[in-house]
């Protein structure tokens, strides 16, 4: 027997997952021949773990074993790699029971050698939204989308269906964006019988994802899995749930924007619910401001989360299942030290075999609070994916907690709260980035271990930008450091630093709809997201006038002492509204906008080029310079419909404002300061200068007088800009959120 369950987890089968299935006499019997078969084609090379699921799968579910060898040799030797081509394959080798088998046919049956990358998934899923997308854009989410689905499979035979769901979910959301009331509105019901027959479509896509999260790949299926799927789907419903699970340790950063939307975004497009809930589960480094800040972001995003939970919330559940985990042998009460436990080769720890009964008055003292902080821990008997043996449970902390005060002096890790949180809250799917993977085993081990519940894990890759630092520990060593001022500094980008710098929520959602949600890890290039800054704010933004550096000039010939001008918010639309400024014989430019000397190309304002000014219908020509330094033009002006049409016009203040503007840059000089290879000296030695120019005295129209924090304008010729919460009644401060889209050689 124990030969047996060695050969069994040779092939990454759990101890547990080997003993249990000994007790099946068939199943036991089958993939033992399966892994005999196997060893001898890969010889030395071995079974990896991959290998070993598609072998225990087959051998689980073939009913001729007869074909057993053969099907161990394509799944050895690579010609069947997924579960897809593997249902495919014993469908083949049922429907063709006589001798030979015809390789040619099997092989194109069963997909063999065919690769669908990412790209293809996109494209395939693009082309068929575009072919609905005029009935898409009238019908919104009232569109059947099964079947998208359906037709996205079919042209996608071979490709994971969970990913083609997704994109399918992700380019819906792009294309629709977010669900309105009168998309949440039950459609009337139609009787036309292939509607009919396409809802039922839909609606077993929708089961399939929800209520067989067994057939997920790499799932484990317990005697009791079916039992307890069943009870979730009473709870539930079959309602898709996911969770956005922040530990409120820090502020948000670009990264969770992709997360928060793949999490709320995936269950609203699915008509399901989403829970925002703190792993509270380390008191010494959390905070209040950092509870509210998260909650703050994520409804900044736009989305309201069906609750917002604690994992404190079941303190005394994850402890009574703590206990019942070392009743059944799975977990024990370990005195090795914090050093001895790092890395991944820490030596078996000595009290791993002590009794049951001798680890549960253990932990009873570790609650009471017998022990010292560092004294005593609770581990599980199991290897993680990555070869860590043994994650610890419970952990001491002497630290009163935000919620629980005292009351409790043991706290649970991330490894054991995180699939127990999900199953007690009945989450269908634990979306999570790619770094998890090596979580995925412990998951399900725990949730099988304990006979609970157990959601299914998606992991995705995350988000990362160039030439910035996300992490706590790095944004903190800035801010002591003095380079930036604090974590909303704009030239960070954790997600307050975006909202101050004056980044619309909408275009951060665009952004991470437009990068999209693939298994590769993503890292992508600021003017990315800028572009999609610059594209909600044109539409958005109203228009207003500001000269950053200003150059006086009064108009010696202006007919009338002053007038007010009627200047639309929005030229390309003046539907959208408009607002007045004053102009008056004393104006002021951009001195960028005057050249004594004309050269090649220019062609703005000098001595022998006259210029326009916008929205005034004037023509000004330069009469007198006055200098030592320019100092002040004085110039004559014409009606702009008598005069011979100038090459350019020029925005222009009058009467204005005196504003503080601040322009920001990269904080760094290069695309990767965390990277040893590219920066030797740590990301401290590649701090931009030039990242923050403070203009104390720029002058802006008085249109924006009455703007609140957070307003954004576009300043016409100059960028995008938002009023910062350092402004006072007496000076407004205004942060330059993007450039403009033109070419920065255009003079």
């Amino acid at each position: 027997m124990a030969d047996t369950v060695a050969l069994f987890t040779s092939i990454g089968l759990s101890e547990q997952k080997a003993k249990e299935t000994l007790k099946n006499e068939a199943l036991s019997s089958a993939l033992k021949d399966a892994i005999v078969q196997a060893q001898r084609v890969r010889g030395a090379s071995g079974v990896d773990k991959a290998m070993g699921t598609l072998l225990y799968s087959m051998a689980s579910r073939l009913k001729d074993t007869k074909r057993l060898a053969f099907l161990s040799d394509c799944i050895v030797q690579c010609k069947i790699i997924t579960e897809l081509q593997l249902a495919a394959a014993l469908e083949f080798v049922k429907s063709h029971p006589q001798d030979p088998i015809n390789q040619r046919e099997f092989e194109e049956a069963c997909g063999v050698g065919v690769v669908i990358t990412p790209e293809q998934i996109e494209d395939g899923v693009e082309s068929v939204i575009k072919k609905h997308k005029e009935q898409l854009l009238k019908e919104r989410y009232h569109f059947n989308m099964g079947l998208l689905m359906g037709e996205a499979r079919s042209a996608l035979k071979w490709a994971d269906g969970k990913v083609v769901k997704n994109e399918v979910d992700m380019q819906v959301l792009h294309l629709l964006g977010p669900k309105t009331e009168a998309d949440l509105e039950k459609k009337p019901k139609v009787t036309h019988a292939k509607v009919a027959e396409n809802e039922v479509k839909a609606k077993k896509e929708e089961v399939a994802v929800n209520g067989e999260n067994y057939k997920t790949e790499g799932y484990v299926v317990t005697p009791k899995t079916m039992d307890l799927l069943k009870k979730h789907m009473e709870i539930t419903g079959g309602q898709i749930r996911s969770r956005f699970p922040p530990e409120p340790n820090g502020i948000l950063h670009i990264g969770h924007a992709k997360a928060i939307n793949f999490n709320f975004g995936y269950a609203k497009a699915n008509n399901g619910i989403c829970f925002l809930r703190y792993d509270d589960t380390n008191p010494e480094k959390e905070e209040e401001k950092y509870f509210t800040g998260i909650k703050d972001m994520v409804e900044w995003l736009g989305y309201e989360p069906h609750a917002v939970t604690h994992a404190s919330d079941n303190f005394q559940q994850l402890y009574d299942l703590a206990v019942d985990l070392i009743r059944r042998g799975h977990a024990y009460v370990c005195h090795q030290k914090g050093e001895e436990l790092k890395g991944h080769n820490a030596p078996p720890s000595p009290w791993r075999d002590r009794p049951i009964e001798e680890s549960l008055v253990l932990f009873e003292r570790m609650k009471k609070g017998l022990f010292a902080e560092g004294e005593a821990t609770l581990r599980m008997k199991m290897v993680m994916e990555d070869g860590k043996m043994d994650p610890v449970a419970y952990r001491i902390k002497y630290t009163p907690h935000h919620r629980t005060g005292d009351e409790w002096c043991i706290y649970p890790t991330y490894d054991y709260t995180h699939c127990l949180c999900d199953s007690i809250e009945n989450i269908t799917h634990s979306l999570c980035t790619k770094e998890f993977q090596a979580r995925r085993s412990s998951y399900y081990w725990l949730c099988n271990a304990l006979d609970v519940y157990c959601p299914v894990q998606w992991e995705y890759g995350r988000l990362n930008l160039t030439y910035t630092v996300v992490s706590k520990r790095k944004i903190i060593r800035l801010v002591e450091a003095g380079v930036v001022r604090d974590w909303d500094d704009p030239r960070l980008f954790t997600l307050t630093a975006l909202r101050r710098r004056g980044f619309p929520a909408e275009a951060i959602n665009n952004f991470c709809a437009r990068v999209g949600v693939t298994v590769s890890q993503t890292t992508t290039e600021p003017h990315l997201l800028e572009s999609c800054v610059r594209d909600v704010l044109n539409d958005t933004a109203p228009r207003a006038m500001a000269v950053l550096e200003p150059l006086k000039v009064t108009i010696t010939n202006l007919p009338a002492n002053s007038k007010v001008l009627r200047v639309p918010d929005f030229p390309a639309n003046e539907t959208k509204g408009s607002h007045t400024v004053p102009f008056t014989h004393t104006i002021f430019i951009e001195q960028s906008d005057f050249r004594e000397v004309l050269e090649k190309g220019y062609k703005r304002l000098t001595p022998e080029q006259p210029v326009g000014l916008r929205h005034a219908g004037y023509v000004i020509s330069v009469q007198k310079v006055i200098k030592g330094k320019v100092v002040e033009l004085e110039v004559s002006c014409c009606n702009s419909e008598t005069a011979e049409k100038p090459k350019a016009f020029i925005h222009w203040v009058s009467q204005p404002l005196v504003c503080e503007v601040r322009l920001y840059e990269r904080l760094f000089l290069h695309k990767h300061p965390e990277d040893p290879s590219e920066v030797p000296n740590g990301f401290l030695s590649d701090i931009n200068p030039n990242s923050l120019h403070v203009i104390s005295s720029a002058l802006v129209d008085t249109s924006v007088k009455g703007a609140k924090v957070f307003d954004k304008f576009q300043f016409e010729r100059v960028g995008y800009f938002s009023l910062d919460p350092d402004s006072t009644a007496d000076k407004l401060v205004f942060n330059r959120t993007v450039t403009l889209k033109e070419d920065p050689g255009k003079i």
